[in-house]
Protein backbone atom coordinates (compact mmCIF):
# COMPACT_ATOMS: atom_id res chain seq x y z
CA UNK A 1 0.00 0.00 0.00
CA UNK A 2 0.91 3.69 -0.63
CA UNK A 3 1.15 6.23 1.61
CA UNK A 4 -1.70 7.82 0.72
CA UNK A 5 -3.94 4.26 0.56
CA UNK A 6 -2.34 4.01 4.49
CA UNK A 7 -3.58 7.96 5.36
CA UNK A 8 -6.86 7.15 3.60
CA UNK A 9 -7.35 3.49 5.55
CA UNK A 10 -6.55 5.84 9.16
CA UNK A 11 -9.26 8.43 8.34
CA UNK A 12 -11.46 5.75 7.53
CA UNK A 13 -10.83 3.55 11.09
CA UNK A 14 -11.23 7.03 12.87
CA UNK A 15 -14.84 7.40 11.13
CA UNK A 16 -16.10 4.32 12.17
CA UNK A 17 -15.23 5.91 16.15
CA UNK A 18 -16.14 9.60 15.27
CA UNK A 19 -19.30 9.19 13.33
CA UNK A 20 -21.26 12.33 11.83
CA UNK A 21 -18.20 14.10 12.15
CA UNK A 22 -16.40 12.75 8.46
CA UNK A 23 -15.11 17.15 7.90
CA UNK A 24 -13.82 17.44 11.31
CA UNK A 25 -11.90 13.76 11.07
CA UNK A 26 -10.62 14.58 7.52
CA UNK A 27 -9.36 18.43 8.63
CA UNK A 28 -7.58 17.21 11.78
CA UNK A 29 -5.59 14.64 9.14
CA UNK A 30 -4.92 17.61 7.16
CA UNK A 31 -3.39 18.93 9.92
CA UNK A 32 -1.60 16.02 10.84
CA UNK A 33 -0.23 16.05 7.52
CA UNK A 34 0.73 19.63 7.45
CA UNK A 35 3.03 18.99 10.53
CA UNK A 36 0.70 21.63 12.13
CA UNK A 37 -1.43 22.66 15.43
CA UNK A 38 -5.25 22.12 15.36
CA UNK A 39 -7.50 24.28 17.94
CA UNK A 40 -11.02 21.63 18.10
CA UNK A 41 -14.58 24.25 18.87
CA UNK A 42 -17.62 23.19 19.62
CA UNK A 43 -20.38 22.64 22.77
CA UNK A 44 -19.88 20.29 25.05
CA UNK A 45 -20.18 16.46 24.26
CA UNK A 46 -19.48 16.91 20.56
CA UNK A 47 -16.94 14.76 20.24
CA UNK A 48 -13.87 16.61 20.51
CA UNK A 49 -12.03 14.55 22.90
CA UNK A 50 -12.85 11.29 21.30
CA UNK A 51 -11.38 12.37 18.06
CA UNK A 52 -8.51 13.10 19.62
CA UNK A 53 -8.15 9.94 21.37
CA UNK A 54 -9.43 8.21 18.18
CA UNK A 55 -6.61 9.50 16.45
CA UNK A 56 -3.82 8.74 18.77
CA UNK A 57 -5.40 4.76 18.93
CA UNK A 58 -4.97 4.27 15.56
CA UNK A 59 -1.26 5.74 15.22
CA UNK A 60 1.80 3.85 16.36
CA UNK A 61 1.86 7.00 18.99
CA UNK A 62 2.43 8.39 22.69
CA UNK A 63 -0.78 10.16 23.91
CA UNK A 64 -0.46 12.67 26.66
CA UNK A 65 -3.61 14.30 28.20
CA UNK A 66 -3.59 17.79 30.00
CA UNK A 67 -6.60 18.70 31.49
CA UNK A 68 -6.15 22.57 31.89
CA UNK A 69 -7.36 24.55 35.30
CA UNK A 70 -6.84 27.93 36.45
CA UNK A 71 -4.24 26.74 39.08
CA UNK A 72 -1.73 24.76 36.66
CA UNK A 73 1.76 25.64 36.40
CA UNK A 74 4.01 25.90 33.48
CA UNK A 75 6.38 23.58 34.92
CA UNK A 76 3.17 21.25 35.46
CA UNK A 77 3.19 20.72 31.69
CA UNK A 78 6.53 21.23 30.94
CA UNK A 79 8.41 19.62 33.44
CA UNK A 80 11.16 20.45 35.78
CA UNK A 81 14.62 19.79 37.33
CA UNK A 82 14.31 17.66 40.50
CA UNK A 83 16.81 16.51 42.67
CA UNK A 84 17.79 12.81 42.60
CA UNK A 85 19.93 10.16 44.24
CA UNK A 86 22.21 8.38 41.30
CA UNK A 87 24.54 5.91 42.99
CA UNK A 88 24.52 7.65 46.41
CA UNK A 89 25.13 10.89 44.51
CA UNK A 90 22.69 13.68 44.36
CA UNK A 91 22.30 15.18 41.11
CA UNK A 92 19.09 17.04 39.33
CA UNK A 93 18.03 15.58 36.40
CA UNK A 94 15.22 17.16 34.15
CA UNK A 95 11.80 15.43 34.77
CA UNK A 96 9.66 15.66 31.51
CA UNK A 97 6.46 16.46 31.99
CA UNK A 98 2.92 15.39 29.85
CA UNK A 99 4.18 17.89 27.02
CA UNK A 100 6.43 15.77 25.68
CA UNK A 101 4.50 13.18 23.78
CA UNK A 102 2.90 12.86 19.83
CA UNK A 103 -0.23 13.24 20.33
CA UNK A 104 -1.18 15.74 22.93
CA UNK A 105 -4.35 16.51 23.83
CA UNK A 106 -5.20 20.58 25.77
CA UNK A 107 -8.08 19.87 26.92
CA UNK A 108 -10.07 23.20 27.77
CA UNK A 109 -6.90 25.29 26.94
CA UNK A 110 -8.84 28.61 27.31
CA UNK A 111 -8.85 27.68 31.32
CA UNK A 112 -5.41 27.70 31.67
CA UNK A 113 -3.76 30.91 32.59
CA UNK A 114 -1.66 32.93 30.56
CA UNK A 115 2.09 31.28 31.78
CA UNK A 116 0.81 28.31 30.93
CA UNK A 117 -0.63 29.24 27.55
CA UNK A 118 2.44 31.04 26.68
CA UNK A 119 5.01 27.53 27.38
CA UNK A 120 2.44 25.30 25.29
CA UNK A 121 2.77 27.93 22.77
CA UNK A 122 6.29 28.22 22.65
CA UNK A 123 6.64 24.67 22.73
CA UNK A 124 3.90 24.61 19.79
CA UNK A 125 6.17 27.07 17.96
CA UNK A 126 9.73 26.37 18.58
CA UNK A 127 8.99 22.48 18.73
CA UNK A 128 11.31 22.70 22.28
CA UNK A 129 11.23 24.22 25.68
CA UNK A 130 13.94 25.63 27.55
CA UNK A 131 14.00 24.63 31.98
CA UNK A 132 16.83 26.18 33.94
CA UNK A 133 18.65 27.31 30.69
CA UNK A 134 18.46 24.35 28.98
CA UNK A 135 16.67 23.54 26.04
CA UNK A 136 14.48 19.68 25.79
CA UNK A 137 13.37 19.11 21.76
CA UNK A 138 9.83 17.64 21.61
CA UNK A 139 9.65 14.52 19.50
CA UNK A 140 9.47 14.43 15.48
CA UNK A 141 6.04 13.24 15.46
CA UNK A 142 4.56 15.90 18.05
CA UNK A 143 0.86 18.13 17.20
CA UNK A 144 -1.12 19.61 19.53
CA UNK A 145 -4.80 19.54 19.66
CA UNK A 146 -6.34 22.05 22.20
CA UNK A 147 -9.80 22.46 22.87
CA UNK A 148 -12.40 24.72 23.68
CA UNK A 149 -16.30 25.74 24.73
CA UNK A 150 -17.13 28.48 23.66
CA UNK A 151 -19.95 29.08 24.95
CA UNK A 152 -18.17 29.01 28.99
CA UNK A 153 -16.38 32.53 29.63
CA UNK A 154 -16.51 32.39 33.89
CA UNK A 155 -13.00 31.11 34.91
CA UNK A 156 -11.59 31.25 31.67
CA UNK A 157 -8.68 33.14 29.75
CA UNK A 158 -9.21 33.50 26.27
CA UNK A 159 -6.45 33.03 23.50
CA UNK A 160 -5.22 36.50 22.42
CA UNK A 161 -5.28 36.80 18.70
CA UNK A 162 -1.64 36.98 18.27
CA UNK A 163 -1.57 33.02 20.23
CA UNK A 164 -4.04 32.21 17.95
CA UNK A 165 -2.55 32.16 14.56
CA UNK A 166 -0.32 29.81 15.81
CA UNK A 167 -2.52 27.29 15.42
CA UNK A 168 -2.52 25.94 11.78
CA UNK A 169 -6.40 25.59 11.71
CA UNK A 170 -9.38 26.09 13.84
CA UNK A 171 -11.93 23.08 13.77
CA UNK A 172 -15.83 23.67 14.29
CA UNK A 173 -17.78 20.81 15.60
CA UNK A 174 -21.90 20.89 15.25
CA UNK A 175 -24.75 18.98 16.02
CA UNK A 176 -24.48 15.13 14.12
CA UNK A 177 -27.49 14.54 11.84
CA UNK A 178 -30.24 12.48 13.50
CA UNK A 179 -29.46 8.84 11.65
CA UNK A 180 -25.37 9.52 12.86
CA UNK A 181 -26.71 9.92 16.24
CA UNK A 182 -28.31 6.80 15.63
CA UNK A 183 -25.80 5.38 14.84
CA UNK A 184 -23.55 6.95 18.02
CA UNK A 185 -26.04 4.63 20.67
CA UNK A 186 -25.35 1.48 18.82
CA UNK A 187 -21.38 2.13 18.43
CA UNK A 188 -21.19 2.83 22.11
CA UNK A 189 -23.67 0.18 22.99
CA UNK A 190 -20.93 -2.58 20.59
CA UNK A 191 -18.10 -0.38 22.58
CA UNK A 192 -19.38 -1.60 25.60
CA UNK A 193 -20.03 -5.17 24.82
CA UNK A 194 -16.31 -5.23 23.35
CA UNK A 195 -15.19 -3.65 26.91
CA UNK A 196 -16.55 -6.83 28.52
CA UNK A 197 -15.52 -9.67 25.96
CA UNK A 198 -12.62 -8.11 24.62
CA UNK A 199 -11.25 -5.26 21.74
CA UNK A 200 -11.39 -6.52 17.91
CA UNK A 201 -7.95 -6.07 16.37
CA UNK A 202 -7.38 -2.30 15.54
CA UNK A 203 -5.20 -0.18 12.74
CA UNK A 204 -2.28 0.98 14.02
CA UNK A 205 -0.22 2.98 11.70
CA UNK A 206 3.37 3.51 12.01
CA UNK A 207 4.69 6.93 12.50
CA UNK A 208 7.00 6.58 9.50
CA UNK A 209 3.95 6.21 7.05
CA UNK A 210 3.10 9.93 8.47
CA UNK A 211 6.54 10.95 7.37
CA UNK A 212 6.76 9.37 4.24
CA UNK A 213 3.20 11.24 3.41
CA UNK A 214 4.29 14.38 4.58
CA UNK A 215 7.81 14.04 2.44
CA UNK A 216 5.23 13.42 -0.69
CA UNK A 217 3.02 16.17 -0.05
CA UNK A 218 6.81 18.51 -0.20
CA UNK A 219 6.48 17.75 -4.08
CA UNK A 220 3.05 18.27 -4.80
CA UNK A 221 3.16 21.46 -7.79
CA UNK A 222 1.62 24.98 -7.09
CA UNK A 223 1.68 26.72 -9.85
CA UNK A 224 2.78 30.50 -10.21
CA UNK A 225 -1.43 31.16 -10.84
CA UNK A 226 -2.35 29.62 -7.27
CA UNK A 227 0.26 31.34 -5.26
CA UNK A 228 -0.93 35.06 -7.20
CA UNK A 229 -4.56 33.52 -5.70
CA UNK A 230 -3.55 32.82 -2.55
CA UNK A 231 -1.66 35.64 -1.73
CA UNK A 232 -4.36 37.88 -3.33
CA UNK A 233 -7.00 36.28 -0.59
CA UNK A 234 -4.67 36.99 2.02
CA UNK A 235 -4.36 40.75 1.04
CA UNK A 236 -8.00 40.48 0.71
CA UNK A 237 -8.26 40.30 4.41
CA UNK A 238 -6.02 42.98 5.16
CA UNK A 239 -7.16 45.54 2.58
CA UNK A 240 -11.04 44.78 1.98
CA UNK A 241 -11.94 48.28 1.00
CA UNK A 242 -10.07 47.15 -2.75
CA UNK A 243 -12.74 44.23 -2.92
CA UNK A 244 -16.10 44.97 -1.05
CA UNK A 245 -17.64 47.81 0.78
CA UNK A 246 -19.39 45.04 3.60
CA UNK A 247 -15.83 43.37 4.00
CA UNK A 248 -14.28 46.98 5.05
CA UNK A 249 -17.04 47.11 7.42
CA UNK A 250 -16.24 43.93 9.07
CA UNK A 251 -12.87 43.46 8.74
CA UNK A 252 -10.43 44.92 11.74
CA UNK A 253 -7.35 43.04 11.39
CA UNK A 254 -6.35 40.99 8.41
CA UNK A 255 -4.26 37.52 8.34
CA UNK A 256 -0.76 37.42 8.99
CA UNK A 257 1.95 36.27 6.69
CA UNK A 258 1.56 32.68 8.84
CA UNK A 259 -1.64 32.67 7.83
CA UNK A 260 -0.32 32.58 4.20
CA UNK A 261 2.04 30.09 4.80
CA UNK A 262 -0.31 27.92 6.50
CA UNK A 263 -2.48 28.39 3.83
CA UNK A 264 -0.45 26.46 1.40
CA UNK A 265 1.23 23.87 3.66
CA UNK A 266 -3.02 22.46 4.33
CA UNK A 267 -3.67 23.39 0.26
CA UNK A 268 -0.68 20.82 -0.56
CA UNK A 269 -1.65 18.54 1.98
CA UNK A 270 -5.39 18.68 0.95
CA UNK A 271 -4.45 18.45 -3.21
CA UNK A 272 -2.51 14.79 -2.40
CA UNK A 273 -5.10 13.56 0.09
CA UNK A 274 -7.25 14.25 -3.30
CA UNK A 275 -4.53 12.28 -5.48
CA UNK A 276 -3.74 14.92 -6.98
CA UNK A 277 0.40 16.09 -7.45
CA UNK A 278 -0.79 19.49 -7.67
CA UNK A 279 -2.74 22.24 -5.82
CA UNK A 280 -5.92 23.73 -7.91
CA UNK A 281 -8.04 26.49 -6.55
CA UNK A 282 -10.78 23.95 -5.47
CA UNK A 283 -7.71 22.78 -2.72
CA UNK A 284 -7.42 26.57 -1.39
CA UNK A 285 -11.22 27.08 -1.33
CA UNK A 286 -11.34 23.94 0.22
CA UNK A 287 -9.26 24.60 2.81
CA UNK A 288 -9.79 28.80 3.62
CA UNK A 289 -12.21 28.27 6.46
CA UNK A 290 -10.45 26.13 9.00
CA UNK A 291 -6.61 27.60 8.28
CA UNK A 292 -8.30 31.52 8.29
CA UNK A 293 -11.59 32.08 10.41
CA UNK A 294 -9.47 32.54 13.81
CA UNK A 295 -6.98 35.31 12.15
CA UNK A 296 -9.15 37.72 11.81
CA UNK A 297 -10.16 39.89 13.89
CA UNK A 298 -14.17 41.45 13.22
CA UNK A 299 -15.04 44.98 13.62
CA UNK A 300 -17.61 45.72 16.49
CA UNK A 301 -20.03 46.58 13.23
CA UNK A 302 -19.47 42.77 12.03
CA UNK A 303 -19.96 41.67 15.91
CA UNK A 304 -23.16 43.93 16.46
CA UNK A 305 -24.55 43.07 12.73
CA UNK A 306 -24.02 38.78 13.77
CA UNK A 307 -21.95 38.17 11.24
CA UNK A 308 -18.91 35.36 11.38
CA UNK A 309 -15.79 34.63 10.57
CA UNK A 310 -17.05 32.28 7.96
CA UNK A 311 -19.49 34.51 6.66
CA UNK A 312 -17.07 37.25 5.95
CA UNK A 313 -14.47 34.41 4.64
CA UNK A 314 -17.78 33.19 2.31
CA UNK A 315 -17.81 36.77 0.38
CA UNK A 316 -14.21 37.17 0.27
CA UNK A 317 -13.97 34.14 -2.09
CA UNK A 318 -17.42 35.43 -3.72
CA UNK A 319 -15.06 38.52 -4.73
CA UNK A 320 -11.70 37.55 -5.31
CA UNK A 321 -11.36 35.92 -8.36
CA UNK A 322 -10.05 32.62 -9.09
CA UNK A 323 -7.28 32.12 -11.90
CA UNK A 324 -8.04 31.01 -15.24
Amino acid sequence: MSARDDILALQSSIGRSVLGQDAVVRQVLLGLLANGHVLLESLPGLAKTRTVKALAQHLEARMSRIQFTPDLLPSDITGAEILQQVEGRNQIQFQPGPLFGNIILADEINRAPAKVQAALLEAMEERQITVAGSSHKMDKLFMVLATQNPIEQEGTYPLPEAQMDRFLMKVQLDYPKAEDETQVLRLLREEEQQSVHGHADELRLSQEVVFAARSEITRVHVAPAIDRYLIDLINATRYPADYDEDLSRWIQVGASPRGGISLDRVARAHAWLEGNDFVSPDDVRAVLHPVLRHRLLLSYDAVADGVTSDQVLDRLLDKVAIPA
